[in-house]
């Protein structure tokens, strides 16, 4: 019998992105000069605050209507009038941990109890060491009235709203996701 213990699959775990998940076009929810195209750009960090630089960000969201092109869609499904939009982006992460999307604001949302949601994107994480993706949203910050009612983050308590809420940049929006420490996202159980 060998000295050396075998590595885990634990310890092995990928991300193994570049050999599925890789998709050039990727971050581009909307085509380059769309109208009302915008980048939503951000960093995700560890605990320690250094940048996850193998992370991938997935995001979808509903069209400037508030529709969904998905059998989900409770209304029905239905093509965005928005030439272009596929509701969905992915963006890997570079070296400082940065990912970048391209897309318009989404619509709001009914919600399933009659109220509204606020316009959001649904973002997941997938990286190293995250054995499932972590779930977040991201909510406009010029969005407030409608911020102030949603159900979703009215249902948080006070002082961890802002880990949604995005803020202004030159190009966009700016939204960075803290994976863990005193800034931690919210991330949603789904």
């Amino acid at each position: 019998m060998s000295d050396r213990l075998g590595v885990t699959p634990a310890q092995t775990v990928g991300p193994y992105l570049s050999i599925g998940l890789h998709w050039p076009d990727g971050p581009y929810v909307v085509p380059e000069g769309t109208p009302g195209a915008f980048w939503i750009r951000g960093r995700i960090v560890d605990g320690t605050g250094e940048p996850v630089v193998d992370a991938l960000v997935e995001s979808w969201q509903a069209d400037p209507d508030g529709r969904f092109d998905h059998p989900d869609d409770p209304r029905g499904a239905r093509p965005p009038r928005l030439a272009g939009f596929r509701g969905f982006g992915r963006s890997e992460t570079d070296e400082q941990g940065c990912y970048r999307l391209l897309t318009v604001r989404p619509g709001p949302l009914p919600d399933p109890d009659g109220g509204t949601e606020a316009p959001h994107l649904t973002l997941s994480v997938l990286g190293r060491g995250l054995l499932h993706r972590l779930v977040t949203r991201l909510y406009l910050p010029d969005e407030q009235a409608a911020n102030a009612v949603d159900p979703v983050l009215s249902g948080l308590e006070a002082d961890r709203r802002d880990t949604l809420l995005a803020s202004a940049a030159p190009d966009g929006y700016r939204f960075d996701i803290h994976l863990q420490g005193d800034r931690e996202t919210v991330f949603f159980a789904v």
